[in-house]
């Protein structure tokens, strides 16, 4: 079963304005422009959209792309330590866990903007389907060949190219090192795998070694294509492999959205930025969370039969923590960044709070509401996905997607 995404006609409805339908509501927002010919609202529109890029996806990207190449280090180091003869210490395996969770939580935290290049390149899905096939994984982990080639200098490039989405990204990680919502224990991951035929670090750790290589490589390519100032050994990286980090027109995703209104600029005006950053990634992730993600399993939203098996982060136990990271996304895209880069003055928040005060305090209200309602689900999800607190969360989730598209309207025609 792969990751879903619910595709609402509204966002097919925006995603079609993005390219280059207007509406009338473009034409009739016309006032005085400013030196620079763009409107005041244009002006400050562009303001939240550059610390958009500068105060939230920029620092996400290069957190998540730093992150992950010091995990497939770490697990290419345990890798080659076993293959020389030597078994591998619990602070090794806790170094690691404690690395990919950084990895998770930064990839999570990105979810608000999975418009772009995380989907035109199809990264997302590579790197983040749920469940993982043990059965496939069973028989990956005993064909030499495979366990050779991903063992190879190329492994990474081999993993990527041949196991699929059901065995690659954060998943197959995951469980390699965890199980049952705890680090695996040294003991476990040198001896035989009972769970997996009774296989050693060996195989395991080749796996996981050339698994996260990729991960680290589809990251470079989400991190340069939005931002031309990426480190210049990512940008080598994803050069080397041959793949696109550019937009059709030649620009950056970034550089794209800063286009707008401009020819060349897939965005014909800032409204349709504003328009992309709240439908296509925040009311986007904010209806995956309360209703795939949280509602798949849980069964009850719009005849959703219960789906134990589809549970996002099963062996670390990490669910509750995903979907909250989601919304400290959604967070940052709306209040002018991380916690660290935040400059509220700049923010979608700041421009709806100036003019409609209840609607922006309404917003800030359910952005808080549904983070809390999430944090106060019992855990883990992955035994208590039928509990009454998870209903009480997706409908958090849904109040907030209802203000959400009520904020995105407001600013369209407004």
């Amino acid at each position: 079963m792969n990751k879903v995404f619910k595709t609402s006609l509204l966002a097919v409805f925006a995603a079609t304005l993005t390219l280059g339908v207007a509406s009338c509501s473009d034409d009739e927002n016309t006032t005085t422009t400013t030196p620079t010919g763009l409107t005041a609202d244009e002006q400050e529109i562009k303001a939240f959209a550059q610390q958009y890029l500068d105060g939230t996806l920029y620092p996400t990207y290069r957190m998540l792309a730093d992150s992950t190449a010091i995990l497939a280090d770490r697990l290419a180091a345990m890798r080659d330590k076993v293959l020389a003869g030597g078994s591998v210490t619990q602070d090794e395996i806790d170094a690691a866990c404690t690395v990919f969770l950084q990895a998770r939580a930064n990839y999570e935290t990105s979810e608000a903007f999975l418009f772009g290049a995380a989907t035109d390149f199809g990264i997302d899905p590579h790197i983040d389907t749920w469940p993982l096939d043990l059965d496939m994984l069973r028989t990956a982990l005993t064909n030499e060949s495979q366990i050779n080639a991903m063992a190879s200098e190329s492994g990474d490039e081999y993993a990527g190219v041949n196991l699929g989405p059901a065995l690659l990204g954060f998943h197959g990680i995951e469980y390699i090192l965890f199980r049952n919502g705890q680090n695996r224990t040294a003991a476990s991951l040198n001896g035989p795998d009972t769970e997996l035929n009774n296989l050693t670090a060996r195989e395991e750790l080749i796996y996981a070694a050339a698994v996260a290589g990729d991960l680290r490589n589809k990251c470079f390519q989400m991190e340069v294509a939005w931002n031309v100032d990426a480190p210049a050994e990512h940008i080598a990286k994803v050069g080397a492999l041959e793949w696109p980090y550019q937009m059709t027109n030649g620009l950056s995703y970034g550089e794209n959205m800063m286009l707008a209104g401009q020819a060349g600029s897939t965005y014909i005006s800032w409204r349709r930025v504003s328009d992309a950053i709240i439908l296509s990634g925040c009311i986007n992730i904010c209806d995956e969370v309360g209703e795939v993600k949280m509602g798949t399993p849980h069964g009850g939203v719009e005849g959703v039969a219960q789906d134990p098996n589809y549970i996002e982060s099963p062996y670390s136990w990490n669910s509750i923590t995903d979907f909250y990271d989601n919304l400290c996304s959604i967070e940052n895209s709306l209040m002018g960044g991380r916690p660290e880069s935040r400059d509220q003055s700049k923010s979608i928040y700041a421009y709806v709070n100036k003019r409609n005060p209840d609607l922006a305090a309404r917003l800030l209200a359910d952005v808080n509401d549904a983070k809390a309602k999430i944090k106060a689900m019992k855990y883990p999800f992955v035994h208590n996905y039928t509990d009454a607190s998870v209903a009480t969360a997706m409908q958090a989730c849904m109040k907030l997607s209802d203000t959400l598209s009520e904020v995105n309207s407001y600013i369209l025609n407004n």
